[in-house]
């Protein structure tokens, strides 16, 4: 998992920090030109130390290393239909001595990965694939642009069965996730776009190729996923708690919106709210790991961020509230602009990623000049590779991870009134996403209802390892836990609420809306965003079921602008 792997750039971020910022952070650089059948591993002296020759296909788009030192790389096979850039279909595994463990394809004319990849702890592997629809299909979705097929993105987790075979474990589609204010009798149809940033407006620069995503990283305190779209110039935030089903409806899941936006950045226009457009072709979205100067930040690979010939990564910390972010209705997603933004370094017209490290450098890949940099806090290059052709991305990595396998992975169960981690060298405990500084033993007493994790690692001491979320719910009545969970902001609202589920995990949510004399008035199903822009100013009720609960009752005042 990239977190994972990224926290591994540490051997000794947590033990050993550097005396002296603008030393080069310890490990090994790994790299793989475009359309190469090798992988390299090169020291800071700039030396060579491990070469991956005569691979089978030629790099994707990502290479990644696994603990242990298995390359894990994207592959590209020819695809007739879809011939976008960053283009895969296919997916290996290859040890340290270069056997291949694994070799998936995921490629036909209705759907094929392209650009970025993931690990998950467990092993499983996150893929951005296209998938074809037709003129007909995005006609009846609301789409009002002429285009022979559309090839909007999903997101695919497979699970390893065979030396060739892959199980789909979960998926999201994009396609599930539309708006379009332009025709009520179409499917998607939400009188305004601004009201629902969870969704994305089908109307907004339509073209085949239309989303681009070409970054993914996975954050395992949170069981989230971060993704960013070249042509929609934003990342987003997804939850990957949900089941597939939940994933493809807008409720479910630790944050109950199901697979909508929980959170998007860099452009408000794409989804008609005002602010300054940020990112303008951006690649490479992931989340700086904990152990890390500004942990918990959201970084991208901004490609023309300073001009149309100067590129920049740009940090910002989301506003996060436990599974949720917060938003101001009819506004646009916080911060107004970046809080961290280094340039300098020269200009990828496309691809490129970077890296954060804990004494403050920062990997930078310049992808079309075949430039790989290591800068220090004040921006000064101190460590360089030359590549010699298109580089998407370099990653560091320890020694220490490359030779060690990871533990296995942790699981929770509960034993009396406390959770209980199995066995190993170190533990930190999480609550509701967030780390608990005092929890560092195998045995944790719950502080409330919701969703725990713990993060482990072994005698070496060298990866860190994030167990599956554990539901912890400590009632007599599955009643009282829905009744405590559900609330709902803004409270007064011009016109859109939204709900919050906080840990309650769904499947379904119906909405009654009643006014104070009982009179019903709407109706919503499986909806975290209720747009109640057509009642007159007053007192309301929203009547919620969840699944097969007891409704719950919540009130809401309507107030003119």
């Amino acid at each position: 998992m990239k977190i994972q792997i990224r926290e591994l750039l540490l051997t000794g971020a947590l033990f050993c920090f550097l005396p002296t910022l603008a030393q080069k952070w310890s490990g090994l650089t790994l790299y793989s030109v475009s359309n190469a059948n090798t992988a390299l591993l090169v020291d800071t002296n700039n030396v060579t130390v491990k070469t991956w020759s005569g691979l089978s296909g030629g790099t994707g788009y990502s290479s990644y290393l696994e603990p242990g030192g298995t390359l894990v790389r994207s592959v590209t096979v020819p695809n007739t239909t879809f011939m976008g850039g960053g283009a895969c279909g296919r997916i290996q595994k290859v040890n340290y001595s270069g056997a291949i463990t694994w070799d998936f394809t995921y490629s036909s004319n209705t759907y094929y990965t392209h650009h970025d990849h993931c690990v998950l702890p467990n092993g499983n592997v996150l893929l951005i694939s296209y998938e074809l629809k037709t003129n007909a299909e995005l006609a009846a979705a609301g789409g009002t642009a002429n285009l022979a097929s559309m090839w909007p993105d999903k997101i695919i987790e497979v699970q390893p069965t065979g030396a060739s075979t892959g199980s789909i474990v979960w998926e999201w589609h994009s396609w599930d996730h539309l708006v379009q204010n332009v025709d009520p009798l179409k499917a998607n149809y939400q009188s305004s776009i601004v009201n629902h940033p969870e969704l994305l407006n089908i109307n907004y620069v339509p073209s085949k190729d239309w989303l681009h995503c070409n970054g993914l990283d996975y954050n395992p305190m949170l069981d989230q996923i971060t993704l960013s779209s070249h042509f929609m110039n934003e990342f987003y935030v997804l939850d990957h708690s949900t089941t597939s089903a939940q994933a493809a409806s807008h409720t479910g899941g630790n944050a109950g919106k199901g697979g909508d936006f929980l959170y998007r950045w860099g452009n408000p226009a794409a989804y008609q709210a005002a602010g300054t457009k940020i990112f303008n072709v951006v690649h490479d979205a992931h989340w700086i790991p904990e152990g890390h100067p500004n942990a918990g930040r959201l970084v991208g690979f901004n490609n023309q961020g300073v001009s149309l010939t100067a590129s920049s990564i740009d940090q910002i910390m989301p506003p996060r509230n436990n599974y949720n972010y917060t938003i101001t209705p009819g506004a646009g997603y916080q911060p107004s602009s970046y809080l961290q933004r280094l340039s300098g370094f020269g200009y990828s017209s496309n691809e490129g990623n970077s890296e954060q490290y804990p004494n403050g450098n920062q990997l930078v890949c310049v992808a079309i000049a075949g430039k790989i940099y290591e800068l220090n806090p004040t921006g000064t290059p101190i460590f360089t590779i030359t590549t010699g052709s298109k580089t998407a991305q370099a990653h560091r990595y320890s020694t220490c991870y490359i030779n060690n396998p990871a533990p296995v992975q942790p699981s929770i169960s509960a034993t009396g009134s406390d959770l209980v981690s199995t066995s190993a060298s170190t533990y930190q405990w999480y609550y509701n996403g967030n780390l608990m500084p005092a929890a560092t033993s195998q045995n944790f007493t719950p502080i409330g209802n919701g969703m725990y994790v713990v993060r482990t690692t072994d005698a070496n001491g060298c990866v860190y390892v994030y167990s599956a979320a554990y539901s912890y719910v400590n009632t007599n009545s599955i009643e009282e836990l829905v009744e405590e969970s559900v609330s709902i902001y803004p409270n007064p609202s011009h016109d859109v609420v939204d709900l919050n589920f906080n840990y309650l995990n769904h499947s379904f949510v119906l909405v009654k809306v009643y006014d104070a004399t009982g009179k019903y008035w709407l109706q919503f199903e499986n909806r975290s965003r209720l747009d109640l822009s057509e009642l007159p100013e007053g007192i309301y009720v929203l009547n919620i079921t969840i699944d097969q609960h007891h409704p719950v009752n919540r009130k809401v005042l309507i107030v003119g602008d």
